[in-house]
């Protein structure tokens, strides 16, 4: 260091403009410089120290956070590993347990099918069997008129539908609903019916029937003659009435005269054509016919009845005698039998059957 102020500042080189160097106090004393200057280094070193101490600081103070964070992130790194694996396992658990659990779904969707499918058919019987007391008592009335209808029918009496037409009166009287008023009314309407009705009593008919069948082994034929018996009497009772022995002679040989001729009036020819024989095989043909009448009548075919009745009427009008008063009781009877033949036919309750099928209907 030059220490003479008055020396010329050398002049850079390279084209540089020269700086004037600033003027410095003259020192009275050439030992204060130095001591300032060492300070100023002082100082500076000290800054330079501080800094370095600080930043060394700053450095260690970073490495600590950066080993910190380090660590916490090594941490978090493990842990993630380890709640990836455990994840992991949870995952395949739950894959594990979707699948039971569809399955279990399966079974219960199954079973849910069956259970509906048993609760419908419960349903359907508890409807069945929840029907309203209405509505039983109206089951009970259309039963109970339809077997006495087939009573009747079987028996050719109305008697049987009667007394079930008149009990079916008597429970819509007690239940007192008034949806089976217009029930009433046709049952009503249908025993008035009946009853104004002229039907032929069956067995009655049928007793008829039996009469002129233990009538027919008695009845006369048309070209019949009088038993011997029957002859010899009425001679016997002649001859004890005259009084003289040749008015009783002449009386015998003229029945005897009388035996040998006869003489009778015959409507229809072929009745005096009929041989023994041929009048055995007559009377068993009407009772045939009579028979065939019953038979028909116990099975409800009236036309055919009908038809038997009136070839027996017919032969009893051709082959028998008319003037003999059993043949007349046979023919009445015969004729009794075919009137109340045409008022058999039993009446019918529709309006009965039409009103129970609308109360059953709910309307």
């Amino acid at each position: 260091m030059n220490s003479d102020p008055n020396a010329e500042t050398p002049t850079p080189t390279g084209g540089d403009v020269p700086l004037a160097a600033p003027a410095l106090p003259t020192p009275a004393d050439d030992s204060v410089i130095p001591v300032k200057t060492k300070s100023v280094s002082r100082g500076f070193v000290l800054s330079l120290g501080t800094v370095a101490v600080a930043a060394l600081l700053a450095s260690g103070f970073l490495w600590q956070k950066l080993s910190s964070i380090q660590e916490q992130l090594a941490r978090q790194s493990a842990d993630a590993g380890a709640q990836s694996v455990e994840a992991r396992s949870v995952a395949k658990q739950a894959q594990e347990l979707a699948r039971e659990t569809a399955g279990r779904v399966a079974v219960f969707e199954a079973r849910l099918s069956e259970v509906s499918l048993q609760r419908t058919q419960l349903d359907e019987l508890m409807k069945s069997l929840s029907r309203s007391r209405d509505e039983n008592l109206v089951v009970d009335i259309e039963a109970a008129i339809r077997l006495a209808q087939q009573q009747a029918q079987l028996t050719g009496s109305v008697e049987p539908l009667l007394a079930a037409l008149k009990s079916a009166d008597l429970r819509v009287t007690r239940a007192a609903q008034p949806r089976l008023t217009l029930l009433q009314r046709a049952i009503a309407r249908d025993i008035d019916r009946i009853k104004s009705a002229a039907v032929s009593d069956t067995p009655g008919l049928l007793v008829k029937l039996d009469e002129l069948l233990h009538m027919a082994d008695e009845l006369v034929l048309a070209n019949a003659v009088a038993s011997a018996n029957g002859l010899s009497l009425v001679k016997k009772q002649s001859a004890e009435v005259l009084p003289k022995w040749w008015q009783r002679s002449l009386q015998l040989v003229r029945d005897e005269a009388q035996s040998l001729l006869r003489v009778s009036r015959i409507e229809r020819p072929e009745a005096a054509l009929l041989s023994p024989e041929q009048s055995f095989f007559l009377r068993e043909n009407f009772k045939l016919k009579l028979l065939n009448a019953r038979m028909g009548l116990l099975a409800r075919q009236l036309e055919s009845s009908r038809a038997d009745l009136a070839d027996a009427s017919q032969s009893l009008n051709k082959y028998f005698d008319v003037t003999s008063r059993k043949t007349q009781t046979a023919a009445t009877l015969l004729q009794q039998v075919q009137a109340q033949m045409k008022t058999l036919q039993l009446p019918r309750v529709d309006e009965t059957f039409a009103a129970l099928a609308t109360a059953a209907a709910g309307k």
